[in-house]
C-alpha cells in the first residue's frame, strides 16, 4: 500500500511518478504542493506499470485516469479534501488545508475499502498517546466551532432545543451515489423521521454550498410544512447538534460530527463513519464488523489518514498544527466579517491595520469621530480605535456601536513601535483593554475561563520555546551583559512614565525614580539592577532618568542589555506594570508588582497594591495561553495571512521579519528632531 509520509517531504530521487488526467491537479497550487511534499512527482503522459495514476475521488474526470491505469497496469491513487478543509467551500476558490491521499479507495464509496477503513482494519487503535490526541482533538473542534467549512457564525441563534435534525446534501454528490443512496433516499429519510418522531419539530439543515447558491440541495421551502422548517442560516454545526434529540443523514460529514457530539445518528448511506457501532445503519456495510469508540474513529479519520499542510512554513504537519492554522483563519473571519471603521489611527499604522483587520471587508478610515460612528451604525460595522485614544477621540459619541480597542500584542516585533516598526501581533478588545484595570477586558475573561482543550500542552510548548529562544516583546539587538555585582539581584525595569499602563494601573509609585526608591527601601541589602525602557533610551518617550539619579538607589544601570538575559541573571523582578514582569513569570522568576498589570492579581505575583476583586486565582499556563494564543491576533510577515503564534516564533527566531519600509525609516529619523512632539507618531 502506497502511503504519503506524515511530515516533511521526499527527495526527488524518492518520489513516485504520479500521472494525472485532470487539469485541477496542475492548476491548483496547494494540491500540487501537498502531493509533491508527500512524495509524488506529477507527470503528464502515459504511465508505466510501476507508476501511479492520480484521480480526484469519484469525480466525472476520474474515469479517464481509471481507464489509463487499467490499460497500463499502473496503480491508482485517489485524492480528496480532508475533513477540515477551509473557511469557505472549495468552489469559492479557497485551497484545502489537507488531503486524503488514498491508494486503497475513496472514503465515501461503500462498495470497496478505503485508506480509513484499511487503517481501522489493520491497526489496533489502542495507542494511548494517539487516543489522547483524538479525545483532545474532538473537544478542541467543538470548543472552537470548527468544521469542514467554516463560513458560519457561532453566535447566530439556532432553533430552541428539542428538534429532530435532518441533514441535507448537494444533489448528485458522489458520496450519495457511491454510498448506495439517491435523491429518493432523502424523501424517504424525511418520511421516516416524521414517523419515528410524531409531532416533533423537524429542522432540515441546508448544505453550505446550497445555501450560498453554488449548488442545489434535496430540500427547499416546499418541504417546510407544519412542524418541518428549513434552516439555511450559517449557524454552527456544533450548536445545532447540541439542541437535537435525533440526527438523520445520508452520508454528510455532519453525521460524523454528530457522533463526536454524542449522538448515534440514523444513517441512510454508507459513509466512512457508518458500520462501526456508532450509528444506526439503514444500509449497512457487511464487511465492517469492528466496533470502535468515538476516539478510535477520530484517530483514524483525522490524525492517521489525512495529509495536513502548513502553508506558512511550506511543509506537511500534524493534525494539531492544521487546527492551529484553521483557528487563526476562522478567528480573523469571525472578527472581521462585518467590517470596521477605524478612527483616530495615525497614517503610518494604516497599512498594517488594513492587512490585519481588512481581509474580509476593507477598513474604512475616518478621522472625524461623529462621521465614523454614523458610518459604522449605517453599515453594520464596528469601530476600531487605538486603545489609548478612545476617550480623547470618541468621548461619548459612540453610543450603541461596538468598539474594539486596538493595541500591540505581547510578542510584537524585532524593533520598537516608537521607531515605527510594524507589529506582528495586535489585540482588538471589545470589553476594555488589558492595561486598564478599572474595567474588565477580554484578556481578563480569557484568563478567568481557564485553559481550553489542548491549551495546557500548547502553553507548555510556548514557554519552553520562549525560554530556549530568548525571545521577548521587542527582540532588539543588545549589548553583551556586563559583569554584575554578586548577591540577591533584583531587576527593576524602567517604564515610559506617561504610558497608559502607568497612568491607569500604577499605585503610589508613578515614576522610575519613585519605583527605585521603593525597591531600595523594601530591600536594603539587595543588588538592584535598573534597566531603562528601550523607548526611553531611544529618546522617544518620557521617563528618562539620569544615571546619577538612578544610582542613588540602584547598584548598577544596564542600558541596552538583553532583557531576557537580565531576567535569567536576576533572582526576582520588581515592577509597576512592565510587561517584563510577565516575561519573568514565564521564566520562573518571582515578581513583585507595585501597580496593576494584567498578569497580577491571579496568585502568580506578590502584589503590593490592591488588585481588582474580580480577578481570582489562575495557573501560569492559563495566563500564558490567554496572553499569547487567544487574546492577540497574528499576521505572518512572509505570507501576509493570519497565522498562529507558533509561526511568529519561527519568524522571530529565524529573523524572517521584513525591515520597516523606507517611509517609516525616514519618519523614524525625523522623530529624533521632534522628540518632544511624540503625539505625531503615537
Amino acid at each position: 500500500m502506497t502511503r504519503a509520509p506524515r511530515q516533511g517531504g521526499a527527495g526527488q530521487e524518492d518520489k513516485r511518478r504520479l500521472y494525472v488526467f485532470n487539469g485541477g491537479f496542475l492548476t491548483n497550487d496547494r494540491v500540487r504542493r501537498i502531493l509533491a511534499l508527500s512524495g509524488y512527482d506529477l507527470r503528464l503522459g502515459i504511465p508505466g506499470k510501476d507508476d501511479l495514476v492520480g484521480v480526484w475521488g469519484r469525480s466525472p474526470t476520474a474515469p479517464r485516469g481509471e481507464a489509463v491505469a487499467a490499460r497500463t497496469g499502473a496503480g491508482i491513487v485517489r485524492v480528496e479534501d480532508a475533513f477540515l478543509r477551509s473557511l469557505r467551500p472549495g468552489r469559492s476558490g479557497e485551497p484545502p488545508l489537507g488531503l486524503l491521499i488514498d491508494p486503497v479507495g475513496v472514503h465515501f464509496d461503500g462498495a470497496a475499502p478505503s485508506l480509513i477503513e484499511e487503517i481501522i482494519r489493520r491497526e489496533p487503535l489502542d495507542d494511548t498517546v494517539v487516543l489522547g490526541r483524538a479525545r483532545e482533538g474532538i473537544e478542541r473542534l467543538k470548543h472552537l466551532h470548527l468544521s469542514k467549512y467554516n463560513g458560519f457564525d457561532p453566535e447566530l441563534e439556532v432553533p430552541p432545543p428539542g428538534y429532530v435534525l435532518i441533514i441535507d446534501q448537494t444533489r448528485n454528490d458522489a458520496s450519495i451515489r457511491h454510498g448506495g443512496a439517491s435523491a429518493a433516499t432523502f424523501r424517504e429519510m424525511l418520511v421516516i423521521a416524521q414517523e419515528e418522531h410524531p409531532g416533533a419539530r423537524i429542522v432540515i439543515k441546508s448544505h453550505p454550498e446550497a445555501a450560498s447558491g453554488h449548488r442545489r440541495g434535496h430540500y427547499d421551502q416546499t418541504h417546510a410544512v407544519g412542524w418541518v422548517s428549513l434552516l439555511s442560516d450559517p449557524v454552527s454545526p456544533w450548536a445545532l447538534l447540541d439542541g437535537a434529540i435525533a440526527v438523520y443523514t445520508v452520508s454528510s460529514q455532519m453525521g460524523f460530527e454528530a457522533i463526536l457530539a454524542g449522538h448515534r445518528p440514523r444513517v441512510f448511506g454508507q459513509p466512512f463513519y457508518a458500520g462501526w457501532g456508532l450509528t444506526q445503519d439503514e444500509n449497512p456495510v457487511a464487511r465492517r464488523q469492528k466496533r470502535l469508540t468515538r476516539a478510535q474513529l477520530f484517530a483514524a479519520a483525522m490524525i492517521m489518514a489525512p495529509t495536513w499542510y502548513d502553508r506558512a512554513r511550506d511543509r506537511l504537519c500534524t493534525f494539531e498544527a492544521a487546527v492551529d492554522q484553521l483557528e487563526a483563519d476562522v478567528r480573523a473571519y469571525r472578527d472581521d466579517r462585518r467590517g470596521h471603521v477605524a478612527v483616530g489611527m495615525r497614517l503610518w499604522k494604516r497599512g498594517h491595520l488594513q492587512g490585519a483587520f481588512g481581509r474580509e471587508r476593507r477598513l474604512v478610515f475616518q478621522d472625524d469621530p461623529g462621521k465614523a460612528v454614523l458610518r459604522a451604525r449605517r453599515s453594520g460595522r464596528d469601530i476600531l480605535i487605538w486603545a489609548g485614544k478612545e476617550n480623547e477621540v470618541l468621548g461619548q459619541a459612540v453610543g450603541d456601536v461596538p468598539v474594539r480597542r486596538v493595541e500591540d500584542g505581547f510578542l510584537r516585533s524585532r524593533g520598537l513601535g516608537a521607531e515605527l516598526v510594524p507589529p506582528l501581533s495586535l489585540v482588538a478588545d471589545r470589553a476594555g483593554i488589558y492595561y486598564d484595570p478599572s474595567r474588565p477586558s477580554d484578556l481578563e475573561a480569557l484568563i478567568a475561563a481557564g485553559l481550553p482543550p489542548g491549551g495546557a500542552a500548547r502553553a507548555e510548548r510556548l514557554i519552553r520555546r520562549l525560554t530556549l529562544s530568548g525571545l521577548s516583546k521587542y527582540n532588539l539587538a543588545s549589548d553583551a551583559l556586563p559583569e554584575l555585582p554578586k548577591g540577591r539581584r533584583i531587576l527593576v525595569p524602567g517604564q515610559v512614565e506617561d504610558d497608559a499602563s502607568v497612568r491607569l494601573g500604577a499605585g503610589a509609585e508613578r515614576t522610575n525614580l519613585a519605583l527605585l526608591e521603593r525597591v531600595r527601601a523594601e530591600n536594603p541589602d539587595a543588588v538592584i539592577l535598573y534597566k531603562p525602557h528601550p523607548d526611553v533610551e531611544a529618546g522617544l518617550r518620557a521617563g528618562l532618568l539620569p544615571e546619577g539619579e538612578a544610582l542613588r538607589f540602584a547598584d548598577t544601570v544596564v542600558p541596552r542589555a538583553d532583557p531576557v538575559r537580565l531576567i535569567e541573571a536576576a533572582d526576582e523582578v520588581w515592577t509597576i506594570t512592565s510587561g517584563l514582569g510577565f516575561e519573568a513569570l514565564i521564566r520562573g522568576k518571582p515578581v513583585t508588582t507595585l501597580g496593576m498589570p494584567f498578569y497580577a492579581g491571579w496568585g502568580l505575583t506578590r502584589d503590593l497594591f490592591p488588585q481588582p476583586p474580580r480577578r481570582g486565582r489562575a495557573s501560569l499556563l492559563a495566563l500564558v495561553h490567554a496572553a499569547l494564543v487567544t487574546y492577540p491576533r497574528y499576521r505572518d510577515p512572509v505570507t501576509g495571512l493570519p497565522c498562529p503564534v507558533e509561526v511568529i516564533l519561527d519568524r522571530l527566531v529565524k529573523h524572517e521579519v521584513p525591515a520597516p519600509g523606507r517611509a517609516n525609516r525616514i519618519l523614524s529619523k525625523l522623530q529624533g528632531l521632534f522628540a518632544s512632539q511624540n503625539w505625531l507618531w503615537r
